[in-house]
């Protein structure tokens, strides 16, 4: 169990939240967060340190800072849930020419410790103190994010536990409880969250990072996540539609982007923590990029004329090896050699990109090469970074928004993609395609106003109106000539696009649907399963005599019934 100080540590940062509803607000909440007593035990250090572990269990973290719950990135460049998923996706690069051994044991012990010894543990010290003060605000936020997480882990370890966990020497070995029973408790959870927001209240959070003490929109949060956790469970919950439906006619639930549910980095600061979005300060650095860009998805971009894609990605230059320039041995080994059969008998690309999109291929493990200030990196949605406008010069630290992107936890757009995929699962391929184009349309309207971010940007650049109306036709053109699977590729596609900076959602979807099937494989063309769930942490097997590693990860977890893998 973590000590008093952990408990009670708190940000030390000025957040800005970016809903047009709220107005910033500062939260310097003490001298010196580092050095808090136990008589300063206030619920607000409890809820403040909650929210901030929330978001660093989706999102990661750049600088490993000590009062952090990260100690080392792994296998992958900073953690994260969302990182986990987007790679498996191909939203981001795949570092692994076998699955098995790119993600094991001691690669995800910092969620683990994040979830148990960070938020699970601070809500359970929270908890008797605000409802001893009638703190019910503070309870029906920490009620919502501990859904939240509570079901990510499922989602991604499959049995957790819950009911036994930070219970500290009453019981050193906490069981395993069914994913099932965690999603209903999630959801029960979820149900007095909603009343706790409602009833009334004198005294509210001092801070609330997300919507600044709006409740109307986190009961809309509160009721989207339940649609969410519906969806998620839809092919072992008979009831699942009528339950989303319920909700979707009641009309309380996040249908307007100015009321999505995420999280802005203040950049305020580089260290000690570092506010800026971790993948900002992971690859805006002296010596560039760290990360390697997808291949599949930028080709899926630039073949589709995404207007999205300057926002997205930024390139240092504008020719990569093989592609427009001679090869190059030591800048990108592969320019130098062909491309595996399994990859030319899929007609699947290659390597290079036109255009100076400068990434990497599914499962490539050459070396790093020194091409940090050539490689394609993340603009400035969401991570806060430049806006690509054909400038190609090096990144730089501080460069484009500092790192003042967001986490996407929940938005407008990919509720009309959930609806999308329920009219398509129904055989409604009308209703389909509307929910998908609307969808489409929010997202395209929320990451262009992110150039304002970019004060450097030449938004001649920009794309116009014509640009986008052309988009939205071409993809409601090629919807309507596919057939079912291709019509389930295309929303597969396109919510990967979409969701584009939380590969939790990404990776839900792949495994629920088994969609799209255009995905790159893996560069090895005998990779092992796909990960179906993570191996738990060592550290959890290690310390925990009621947990017993997996035998592989192709356990599906309880909601994932699909009887075939998803393909490698």
């Amino acid at each position: 169990m973590k000590n008093i100080n952990k408990f009670l540590r708190t940000l030390a940062l000025v957040v800005l939240v970016i809903f047009s509803s709220c107005d910033s607000f500062d939260l310097n909440l003490t001298n010196d967060p580092n050095f808090l007593v136990p008589s300063q035990a206030d619920v607000d250090f409890f809820l403040n340190s909650i929210q901030e572990d929330f978001v660093r269990q989706i999102e990661g973290d750049a600088d490993y800072d000590a009062n952090d719950n990260w100690q080392s990135g792994g296998i992958t460049n900073g953690d994260g849930l969302s990182l986990f998923g987007g790679e498996l996706t191909r939203m981001y690069n795949f570092y692994g020419a076998q699955y098995r051994s790119a993600y094991q044991g001691s690669d995800s012990g910092d969620e683990w410790i994040n979830a148990y010894i960070g938020i699970f543990a601070d809500i359970k010290a929270m908890m008797p103190l605000a409802e001893e003060n009638g703190l019910i605000r503070h309870i029906g936020i920490v009620q919502f994010i501990e859904a939240y997480v509570l079901t990510a882990m499922v989602d991604f370890y499959g049995d957790i536990p819950y009911t036994e966990a930070v219970l500290g020497s009453d019981n050193l070995n906490p069981k395993l409880d069914d994913g099932a029973s965690i999603y209903d408790a999630a959801l029960s959870l979820l149900d007095d969250a909603i009343t706790n927001f409602q009833n009334d209240v004198t005294v509210l959070p001092a801070i609330d990072l997300f919507y600044n003490n709006d409740y109307e929109l986190w009961i809309k949060a509160a009721n989207t996540l339940k649609m969410r956790l519906y969806l998620q469970r839809r092919l072992v919950d008979a009831n699942a539609v009528s339950s989303i439906n319920a909700i979707i006619n009641s009309g309380n639930y996040i249908s307007s982007s100015d009321d999505d549910f995420q999280f802005e980095w203040p950049a305020t600061s580089p260290t000690g923590p570092d506010t800026r979005h971790p993948r900002y300060g992971l690859n805006y650095t002296a010596t560039g990029g760290n990360d390697y860009m997808s291949n599949w998805l930028m080709n899926q971009m630039m073949g589709n004329g995404d207007p999205r894609i300057r926002y997205y990605y930024y390139r240092q230059t504008d020719a990569v090896p093989g592609a427009e320039i001679d090869p190059d041995e030591q800048l990108l080994q592969c320019s130098l050699q062909g491309a595996p059969a399994h990859y030319n008998a899929g007609g699947f690309t290659f390597c290079f990109l036109n255009g100076g999109y400068w990434g990497r291929d599914h499962g490539d493990t050459d070396g790093i090469p020194p091409d940090g200030l050539y490689r394609t990196t993340f603009g400035v949605y969401p991570a806060g970074g430049l806006f690509d406008d054909d400038r190609f010069s090096p990144i730089a630290p501080g460069a484009g928004g500092g790192g003042n992107g967001i986490t996407p936890i929940l938005t407008a757009s990919w509720i009309d993609l959930m609806r999308a995929e329920l009219a398509l699962d129904a055989g409604n391929t009308a209703d389909a395609k509307t929910f998908l184009l609307e969808g489409l349309t929010k997202s395209i309207a929320k990451v262009q106003s992110f150039i304002s971010k970019d004060l450097s940007a030449d938004v001649s650049y920009e794309p116009t109106e014509t640009d986008v109306t052309d988009f939205i036709e071409f993809i409601g053109t090629i919807f309507d000539n596919a057939d079912m699977s291709g019509k389930w590729d295309i929303l597969g596609e396109q919510l990967i696009v979409t969701a584009f900076g939380n590969g939790i959602e990404s990776y839900n979807f792949y495994r629920r649907t088994g969609y799209p099937t255009t995905l790159q494989p893996n560069l090895d063309p005998n990779p092992g399963t796909f990960i179906r769930s993570m191996l738990y942490p060592a550290r959890a097997v290690n310390a925990n005599s009621s947990i017993s590693q997996k035998t592989d990860q192709a356990q599906p977890v309880f909601w994932d019934t699909n009887d075939a893998p998803v393909a490698n």
